[in-house]
């Protein structure tokens, strides 16, 4: 099997994507119409036309006037399964999901809408041959009142809910910010992690951060940290899992970060590769894959360890994680 087809049809976990970027042109022009809402485009090319950037800022300044299609429990229902398709096309088994309530509940949709039409979704995962859990993220550039309204409306939504990330504009909202709800969220028994996107300012201090005062589980892209021998060997050392997207690094910089994640990946570092926002950049988790391996030289063997790494740091029970490695050893198996 050549190594396209081997990426392809490996058994996959995808802990970095985010259910309002994987909003496919279609089902935008689609609930645009349902709902009535005027995007400023009318056809599936012109929406694609507009999911065009070079930077975080550009991309946000699409993404996020773009989840005004999504009304009612049914739209974020459709959105979440329409992503579940793709996840089985790419032989996804396991998935954790990002959702911003923010994003939402400031366009004055109530937080049960969107909780319970993402969670419906991911009760019929197993349709598609898939297990699926969602991750409630605050978006960084409000505030840390915020963060902690919506902590406390998700609270009757608790078995919804494994756990609790960071993300949007990292610009002047560093870790800290959010340093209490996280403190919150770690006893109350949820998973924690958060962004650290590429190439921010301060992004080796947010890192450190991260890593010492927060105590996260897993980084969110994270791939500064090999400015700093120190923090590597601190997170090789404590299991900490980093979940990079190649592909949509190279759109909102020059670059895929290619060579950290490798440099990461023969370090032992638990690096892993997901899609993001596939929507948007146009690639599902296996294609990260591919383009990964074409740019890094990546061979079946690389391939498997950032597949079974995405298994190890997944937040799932040992019994079950051991059955996903017996998978991938099994396709490996007969595959040589």
């Amino acid at each position: 099997m050549n190594l396209k087809d081997f990426i392809y049809n490996i058994p996959k976990a995808e802990l970095h994507l985010h259910l309002e970027g994987s909003l496919e042109p279609d089902l935008k022009l689609k609930l645009s119409k349902k709902n009535n809402i005027d995007i400023g485009q009318t056809t599936i090319e012109e929406v694609k036309k507009s999911y065009e950037f070079n930077d975080l800022t550009s991309f946000l300044a699409v993404y996020y006037p773009a989840m005004n299609v999504l009304q009612d429990e049914s739209d974020f229902y459709n959105l979440a399964i329409e992503y579940l398709k793709k996840a089985k096309e790419n032989n996804v088994k396991y998935v954790e999901l990002f959702f911003d309530p923010q994003a939402h509940t400031s366009r004055n949709i109530p937080f049960e809408t969107v909780i319970n039409g993402y969670y419906k979704a991911v009760s019929e995962a197993s349709n598609y041959g898939i297990k699926a859990n969602l991750i409630m993220c605050f978006l960084r550039d409000m505030s840390a009142e915020s963060a902690l309204e919506h902590y406390n409306m998700a609270k009757p939504y608790r078995d919804k809910i494994l756990g609790i990330g960071l993300d949007s504009d990292e610009r002047d909202n560093p870790p800290l910010k959010f340093e209490k709800v996280f403190a919150l969220a770690k006893e109350d028994g949820y998973h924690i992690t958060m962004h650290c996107d590429i190439d921010q300012k301060n992004s080796i201090n947010h890192i450190e951060d991260c890593l010492y005062k927060i105590k996260v589980e897993r980084i969110d892209h994270g791939t500064n940290i090999v400015e700093n021998e120190e923090l590597v060997e601190f997170a090789i050392k404590n299991k900490i899992g980093f979940t990079c997207c190649p592909v949509s690094n190279s759109f909102v910089t020059s670059d895929m970060k290619g060579k950290e994640i490798k440099y990461l990946l023969d370090k032992g570092a638990l690096v892993t590769v997901n899609s993001d926002d596939p929507a948007y950049f146009q690639s599902y988790i296996s294609n990260d894959l591919y383009e990964l391996a074409k740019k890094m030289d990546l061979d079946k063997e690389d391939i498997v360890k950032l597949v079974k790494n995405s298994f190890n740091i997944a937040w799932i029970s040992d019994e079950e994680k051991e059955n996903y490695l017996k998978q991938v050893d099994k396709f490996v198996e007969e595959n040589k």
